[in-house]
């Protein structure tokens, strides 16, 4: 059966209300109309997983350098020793680059404390020398033993030394004494005594003054006595553990009373060497050498000795000296040599 709609258009804000008349056709009066309503829409509905909780959160401490490689480290840092605290610190931050932080901080607290602990006993060290009085500081060795001499004579005898040194904080002050003595059938063939004081001051690092005062007697190289004044300037060349090495100049005034002339004043020009190589723990080279230069009669000398340890404080030394005079009185020769072989003890 034909029938027939109509739809009325809802308002999405405001609906509204219609209402149907119902039309009358005169050529379908049995023509029913039935009204139509806006169909409802249903929401849009989304599918969603389950919620999922996130993981408790744990509180724990930072990663730890193991126990073993930490008592490594602390049995390094017992013994004092750079090198060896280095050597094992390289080795930690090789095998445990994650705890590199806590290892360097265990390097670091070491080299604090070991430069800490050296400045304490530095100032502790310069506070004892300031405090220090006039008769201690001192140290010194003794010389005892045999030489052979040539030149004006040629025979053996006794030689001793004696060489006391006192350093304070910028003064040092050095004292030697040193004879040789040979008699042959009741006749005296050497008698040579020396004794000379020399006090330096620092003036920088390398830098000091000196001062020398010095006696000397030689019969067989034809003087009495002589005595020596001077004073100047020195520089350390080298300073190190193992090699030390200075030089010294200055002008110097000499007087002379010789055996078979008058005696004369003079002065000259000084210079002086003093090296010293420590070449191993027991084994040390020393070189000395001075030359007074003037118009009359310049001297040269030099020794050269060779030292090795033997017992604590006790060492044994060989030596080789040579004492040159332009201008020796007559009857002298110009040049002796000595050959020493001595003990030697340190105190």
């Amino acid at each position: 059966m034909p029938a027939l709609f109509i739809a009325v258009s809802a308002q999405a804000q405001e609906p509204l209300s219609v209402q149907f008349q119902p039309y009358h056709f005169e050529t379908f009066p049995e023509l029913e109309l039935v009204p139509l309503f806006p169909v409802e829409e249903l929401p849009v509905r989304l599918e969603l997983p389950d919620y999922v909780a996130p993981p408790p959160y744990i509180a724990v401490s930072p990663p730890r350098l193991p126990g073993n490689v930490k008592s490594m480290l602390e049995a390094a840092v017992k013994t004092k020793d750079s090198a060896v605290v280095g050597a094992v610190v390289k080795a930690a931050l090789a095998t445990q680059p994650y705890d590199k932080d806590e290892i360097r901080a265990i390097h670091q607290a070491f080299l604090d404390a070991n430069a800490q602990e050296i400045a304490d006993k530095a100032n502790a060290e310069r506070e004892r020398i300031r405090r220090a009085a006039l008769l201690e500081l001192w140290t010194g060795k003794v010389e005892l033993g045999a030489f052979r001499a040539t030149g004006n004579t040629s025979n053996f005898g006794y030689t001793g030394a004696v060489k006391l040194d006192r350093k304070g904080l910028n003064w040092q002050h050095t004292v030697q004494l040193n004879a040789d003595y040979q008699k042959d059938r009741g006749v005296v063939s050497r008698e040579q005594y020396g004794a000379s004081y020399q006090p330096r001051y620092t003036l920088n690092d390398g830098l000091f003054t000196y001062g020398r005062v010095q006696y000397e007697k030689d019969r067989i190289q034809g003087f009495l006595d002589r005595y020596s004044l001077s004073g100047g300037l020195g520089y350390r060349v080298l300073k190190r553990d193992n090699v030390t090495l200075s030089l010294e100049v200055g002008p110097a005034l000499r007087r002379t009373r010789y055996v078979t002339v008058p005696q004369e004043t003079t002065w000259s020009g000084l210079t002086s060497i003093d090296f010293d190589w420590q070449v191993g723990p027991t084994i040390k080279l020393t070189q000395d050498a001075s030359s007074y230069i003037e118009t009359g009669n310049s001297t040269f000398t030099s020794a050269t000795g060779l030292e090795a340890g033997m017992a604590k404080g006790l060492k044994a030394r060989m030596s080789y000296s040579i004492e040159h005079e332009t201008s020796p009185p007559d009857g002298s020769l110009r040049t002796d040599t000595i050959s020493r072989f001595s003990l030697v003890y340190g105190f």
